[in-house]
């Protein structure tokens, strides 16, 4: 289907859900709105992992050379000596 067809049938469908009148189901309204029985399954709290956790599962991919960081002597200044 062509960009413009696909682009009127869009439209057509966009229409009809705007200006028709649907019939409001106020009994599952209500459900949602105060929590009751819901399809969707409950979520589990987020449980945050300590610093040290963390830390200690990033460790193995810092340098031990942090000297060098501060002494970048690889970069443009080599290059211009």
């Amino acid at each position: 289907m062509g960009r413009g067809r696909q682009k009127a049938k869009h439209t057509k469908v966009a229409r009809e859900l705007k200006y028709s009148v649907h019939e409001t189901n106020y009994d599952a309204l209500a459900r949602e709105l105060s929590g009751g029985s819901s399809s969707y399954p409950a979520t589990q709290p987020v449980t945050e992992e300590p610093a040290d956790d963390i830390l200690s599962k990033w460790s193995e991919y810092l340098d031990d050379d942090d000297a060098d960081e501060d002494d970048d002597t690889s970069g443009y200044e080599q290059k211009r000596a």
